[in-house]
């Protein structure tokens, strides 16, 4: 008896169908699920003065700029290589943006290995008398020519 109520039968599998309007419908959606939306008694403008605030606090931020700190600290540069960036004072990091131009502007990469830099005579006083130097050294030569 114990055997025969864990057996399935054939009865016992058979599915009902589904009803005919079931049939072609869509899956559900989680709209569906969804609780119906209450209309808001506030008005809109509330709203609207909220995302104003917030925008106008955007905008006063916006105009603050951080301090110049590190690399981006203008200071004091040796006549040398004010020569060629021609400013007294400058960052590193506007230095080097206006040194690569003068380098490019000059035509004075080696035409068979961009990496190196072939050097004319403002470029030699810059770089200790080197006829030729590498583009990953270009930042530690120009150490000695930002006065600390």
């Amino acid at each position: 008896m114990a055997a025969t109520s864990s057996m399935l039968t054939a009865a016992s599998l058979s599915f009902s169908p589904l009803p005919r309007s079931r049939l072609g419908a869509a899956p559900p959606t989680a709209a569906s699920f969804a609780a119906p939306r209450r209309a808001s008694s506030a008005p809109l403008v509330v709203r609207a003065s909220a995302a104003s605030s917030k925008a106008t606090a955007a905008a006063e931020a916006a105009p603050k700029k951080k301090r110049a700190t590190g690399i981006t600290q203008p200071k004091p540069v040796s006549p040398a290589l004010q020569a060629i960036v021609g400013a007294p004072e400058i960052p590193r990091t506007e230095a080097l943006k206006r040194l690569w131009a003068y380098i490019k502007q000059h035509n004075l990469q080696d035409p068979a290995d961009k990496k190196v830099v072939v050097c004319d005579e403002k470029l030699k006083v810059l770089f200790a008398g080197r006829e030729r130097v590498g583009f990953l050294e270009i930042a530690k030569l120009l150490n000695p020519h930002f006065v600390k």
